[in-house]
């Protein structure tokens, strides 16, 4: 970046704000463009993510180009687009370098490296996996992508069936704490938002792999770049065998996205599918390994924006889901009688929302409002139908209707941001209920920023929590919404050698939803709890060794991140199959560095020790109650990088360790794998 574009840097950090708010408005819209483009030279660790300036290499064959200044990453933590050093939260971005230096193969897996997150695989690759948010549930989490909320109001256990490839992603956002306000109901313990590459070139990236266990993946993506628009086509594939028994899975995804821009405002289309058919041993019940799911998801959406001083930004969005789940999988011998026939779900999601933005002397102002449909049709979730649909003999629906706003004042240094939500949900009879928002940083000095926020939130039950009953199962169709208010408080701070944050929250929660029971030859049923308070910490830093050592020695970055959470439930001596098994410890580590001038390693560890218990079966029978037990992971990924053709291996599990996310479903080995890339 030349001295020119700093010194603009230098007033997009709103030292003249009180004067020419206007002028800060559309600096912040611009940075939006500039932060998607140049995010591709990002570099970041768990703990780069909540600085206010990124350091970066570009990306080359050595990878060992000295560090340049960019522009800061501009995030939606809030209703209003604000840069990370301005964010009054715990905001974690996983940029596009970081995500090509870690050894995974689908988005899940990126969270097993962020202290703050906990991910809960059933299935590796992106069979199946649930987020977990300080704690929170996996229902309890928001998932975005490009800012469309693709929740699934039939469980969050299908929430991340979206239709994207590794390859697709610039970044991803994770906002900790209660979110409402900003993603609206369901970011009841802090939302997920996913951010595709908007190239600046028309290009070409073809991917293949296999491994182990009979893995096999190839993706391949396409851009299409004219003056006034961006044409993307992308397209991907993977299976496996499985690592054992009834655990093989194929997954396909096909994302096609356009962007025109006219006469300063913008329409973005995207529209997307989702495949999934796999093996689903003992997802569920520990008593039928035979399990199987066949699902498939679609999305469409059409967003606009605006330029000037006041932006308006309507969106228009649909998703659908299918589901098929087999708990006695089609071809298993020795069926039971009873067993008649498998679960049949359509689920649907019609939204539409207007945010509009002001600048003016004072601030920044977002207001608007959401309409938000979900319904369902089943054999299995909702009320009986008088007229069945095909295999479909229930239903549900409801309508969340939210009008939102929240005013931020910059006056460097002080950030205050007030807002609110106003939501009504028609499954709740003549009630609107109000959740606050406040937020405020204050930048201490040049690098170093305190910052401190409170929040209340809500969620309503899934269709699962309130109808599913079967031999294993009692739902409950009188759960009431969950409530929760959020307090935290942190530091930020940002050198070039140096960068690093500190967070320390407390939440308390009413109506607490979740799977339990008294005993391990019980029925799981769905309830409210009374009441949960949670509290710890996070603590993040990033060493820049090529900053601090030069580029001449091979180290590039050192980072390690820590969670540390607590959790008091009113209700006791009840086993749990969420909320209570949540980590108390997380303890993450990463180092990446160059071996030759085209080969470099990056090593990821974890650390996790899971509090709670599971009903150890044995022989497919309920057996004695047991704890979970802590245990760490390493992770290689090897990258050999010409001009346009990238050679990698992944070593996952080298050690071969054995653990479980969930009681009962046993995580992979040691899993070798590699592959190629290549750039057109």
């Amino acid at each position: 970046m030349n001295r020119k574009q700093l010194n603009t840097m230098k007033v997009f950090r709103f030292k003249r704000f009180a004067h020419k708010s206007y002028s800060v408005f559309n600096s912040l819209h611009r940075a939006v463009t500039i932060g998607v483009l140049s995010g591709c030279a990002l570099v970041s660790a768990h703990a780069a993510s909540a600085e206010p300036v990124e350091r970066v290499h570009i990306q080359s064959s050595s990878d060992t180009i000295p560090l340049q200044e960019l522009d800061e990453v501009v995030v939606t933590a809030s209703k209003v687009d604000l840069p990370l050093n301005m964010a009054a939260k715990q905001v974690t971005v996983i940029t596009r370098q970081e995500i090509e230096r870690a050894p995974v193969r689908s988005i899940e897996e990126l969270f097993q490296y962020v202290a703050g997150a906990d991910i809960l695989q059933r299935g590796p690759h992106g069979v199946q996996a649930d987020i977990s948010l300080r704690g929170g549930s996996f229902d309890q989490t928001a998932i975005l992508l490009n800012g469309v909320n693709l929740t699934s109001p039939h469980t969050g256990h299908y929430s991340f069936d979206i239709p994207v490839n590794l390859s697709d992603i610039e970044r991803i956002e994770i906002v900790q704490g209660p979110s409402s306000l900003v993603y609206g109901a369901s970011a009841f313990a802090g939302g997920v938002n996913i951010i595709t590459k908007k190239e600046n070139v028309s290009n070409a990236v073809a991917k293949m792999e296999g491994g182990m266990h009979g893995l096999f993946g190839a993706d391949v993506r396409g851009a299409y770049k004219t003056d006034n628009a961006l044409h993307t086509l992308s397209a991907g594939y993977k299976r496996s065998d499985g690592y054992i028994r009834n655990s093989d899975y194929n997954i396909a995804n096909l994302l096609w996205q356009s962007r025109f821009n006219i006469n300063g405002s913008r329409i973005d289309i995207q529209a997307g599918l989702n495949d999934k058919a796999y093996g689903a041993n003992t997802f569920y019940t520990a008593a039928y390994p035979d399990q199987f799911d066949d699902t498939r998801g679609l999305f469409l959406s059409v967003k606009g924006e605006t330029n000037g001083k006041l932006r308006l930004i309507p969106h228009l969005y649909w998703s659908r889901h299918y589901d098929e789940f087999q708990l006695i999988r089609d071809g298993t011998p020795n069926v039971p009688e009873w067993y008649t026939g498998h679960n049949y779900h359509r689920s649907d999601v019609f939204g539409m929302n207007l945010n509009l933005q002001y600048a003016s002397a004072w601030g920044i102002t977002g207001f608007g409002g959401e309409f938000r449909n979900e319904g369902i049709l089943s054999n299995v979730l909702g009320r009986p139908m008088e007229d069945s649909i095909g295999k479909y003999t229930k239903s549900d629906n409801r309508t969340n209707i939210s009008y939102f706003v929240e005013h931020n004042f910059i006056y460097d240094p002080f950030t205050l941001s007030l807002g609110g939500l106003l939501h009504y949900n028609t499954a709740i009879a003549d009630q609107f209920d109000f959740y606050p928002a406040l937020n405020a940083s204050f930048r201490a000095k040049e690098n170093l920023s305190i910052y401190a926020s409170w929040n209340k939130a809500t969620r309503m039950p899934t269709f699962t929590d309130l109808y599913y009953t079967t031999k294993t199962h009692i739902g409950n169709s009188n759960l009431e919404a969950e409530q929760s208010e959020a307090f935290e408080v942190g530091t930020k701070y940002t050198h070039p050698v140096v960068r690093g944050s500190v967070a320390a929250f407390y939440m308390k929660g009413r109506n607490m939803i979740d799977w339990v029971k008294p005993s391990p030859e019980a029925l799981w049923e769905s309830r409210n709890h009374t009441q949960l308070d949670k509290k710890g910490f996070e603590a993040n830093i990033l060493l820049d060794l090529a900053a601090w050592f030069g580029t001449n020695q091979p180290f590039r970055s050192l980072s390690f991140g820590y969670m540390y959470l607590h959790q008091d439930l009113a209700v006791d001596s009840l086993i749990s199959n969420y909320a209570l098994n949540h980590l108390r410890h997380k303890l993450t580590a990463a180092l990446h560095h160059q071996v030759t001038k085209k080969l470099s390693l990056s090593w990821h560890f974890r650390w996790q020790d899971r509090v709670g218990s599971y009903v150890q079966y044995v022989d497919l029978q309920p057996g004695e109650r047991v704890e979970f037990t802590p245990f760490s992971l390493l992770d290689i990924k090897a990258r050999y990088t010409l001009p346009n053709v990238e050679l990698f291996v992944n070593a996952n599990n080298i050690f071969n360790t054995t653990h479980v996310d969930f009681g009962n479903i046993p995580q992979p080995g040691f899993w070798l794998s590699g592959g190629v890339s290549y750039r057109f």
